[in-house]
């Protein structure tokens, strides 16, 4: 199970860097509230990385996304790029597991979830969506609730499909 900075250090870098310019992109106030975090950690003014060309600006702050002091930030980040870009995806696994949710946000998730409808949930979203998407979605899924899935853990650790 791998927490929001371990998952930036861990995915491909294309996808870390797919996940920055989607931010910078589609929006600005996200992308800017992590800029924002990273230049805070590190000491500078924002606008010292605002005049970097944006490519090495983002290899930077996925060096810095992968710390241990960037969890809420790197957290902030994925979330907000998995519910404005990957909502569909939200939506296959949790009508999967059969989860009331709204556009892929849930109130309430149910203490525990049934072994054959997780399985047959994660089977549907990697068919449907990149593999890659699905295995960061299904990372921050289990380590952002509050509640977390004794099978939904093991299922991480051992599909080799959902690891990186």
């Amino acid at each position: 199970m791998l927490t929001s900075h371990e998952l930036f250090g861990f995915m491909p870098a294309t996808a870390a860097a797919d996940i920055l310019e989607t931010a910078f992109t589609n929006d600005r106030d996200l992308y800017r509230a992590t800029l924002n975090a990273i230049a805070q950690a590190r000491k500078v003014r924002p606008v010292f990385l605002e005049k970097q060309p944006r490519k090495e600006r983002h290899v930077g702050m996925i060096a810095y996304l992968s710390r241990p002091g960037m969890e809420l930030a790197a957290g902030t980040l994925l979330r907000g790029w998995l519910l404005k870009v990957h909502k569909g995806l939200l939506a296959d696994f949790l009508d999967g597991i059969g989860v009331a949710h709204k556009d892929g946000v849930v109130d309430d998730l149910p203490e525990t979830i049934d072994d054959a409808k997780l399985a047959a949930a994660v089977d549907t979203v990697l068919a449907k969506h990149p593999a890659e998407v699905v295995k960061v979605y299904l990372h921050s899924f289990n380590t952002m609730n509050e509640l977390q899935w004794k099978n939904l853990d093991a299922l991480l650790l051992n599909d080799a499909r959902l690891q990186f």
